[in-house]
């Protein structure tokens, strides 16, 4: 009787076997499944982009930064921000120039390791600055309004009489380029003698050089930017870099090549400084 009664005490281990052996194996899957989720980040997309490491400078500080070589200038300045507190409106972003917004890193061939220099102040130290510069702007404006073309006015006469320097820069009228690497030379100053701008990025400061001596000149004490067009060669202008606070202060500089003038205005006062 004992061995009769065996098979049926074990028919319910069997079934509470398989029904244990079931619920195990779905755990598991629920375990995977809640694995696999876990797995996903929703990060896939921007980890599969290229990148590139840059080296962001501002203030005397460095930082490292990783950035997708197709994100725009605009998109770089708001991973400044993210770094450094400074407003993309209150950043000169340069690299070879005024770096622009519009176009993509590669687009402007920033490789790895490029060092992106960065210029700006806090907010209260630009209205401070350039509150006066405002004012300036205006009435230059408006007494430019008044006068006859620059071209024609007797003090410049007696430079641009002079003709075209010969080995002065080419240049090509209805396009705009970003400042060259390398010096723009061959112009005139007001006293007739020979000039060359150099524009020192990494240090804010644009050089005016003579025959004589070479004068430092940083960009933020740069009050105004003026230029008009050569009259019978609208291909080349005169300019003038306003130093202090009254038209006594310009330093002009005659036979600017066209191509290079707003990036000439972009590089020293800043795009955000337009009024």
């Amino acid at each position: 009787m004992e061995t009769e009664a065996k098979p049926n005490e074990a028919e319910p281990l069997g079934e509470y076997a398989e029904k244990n052996e079931a619920e195990t194996s779905h755990a598991s899957a629920g375990d995977a499944t809640t694995q696999d989720s876990s797995i996903s980040n929703g990060d896939d997309a921007d980890s599969e982009q290229e990148t590139v490491d840059l080296k962001i400078i501002w203030n005397k500080n460095k930082y490292d930064l990783k950035i997708p070589v197709d994100s725009t200038g605009a998109k770089l300045k708001e991973r400044i921000h993210s770094l450094t507190g400074l407003p993309p409106a209150m950043q000169k972003v340069m690299y070879k120039g005024l770096l622009p917004e519009d176009k993509t890193l590669r687009d402007i061939k920033v490789t790895n390791g490029a060092k992106i220099m960065v210029v700006g102040s806090t907010i209260n130290d630009v209205l401070a600055v350039n509150t006066p510069k405002e004012v300036i702007q205006q009435e230059v404006k408006a007494e430019e309004n008044k006068k006859e073309p620059l071209c024609r006015q007797k003090q410049h006469r007696k430079v641009l009489d002079k003709g075209k320097p010969e080995d002065v820069m080419t240049s090509i009228k209805g396009t705009k380029e970003r400042l060259p690497t390398v010096p723009l030379s061959g112009m005139y100053n007001k006293s007739g003698g020979k000039v060359r701008l150099t524009f020192k990025l990494e240090q804010d400061q644009l050089w005016i050089g003579t025959k004589e001596r070479t004068e430092k000149v940083p960009m933020g004490s740069i009050k105004n930017v003026v230029s008009e067009p050569i009259e019978g060669h609208d291909d080349y202008h005169m300019m003038a870099f306003q130093l202090g606070p009254t038209e006594a202060s310009q330093y002009w500089v005659y036979w600017v090549p066209a191509q290079f003038v707003d990036a000439i205005k972009d590089t020293v006062l800043g795009k955000w400084q337009y009024f």
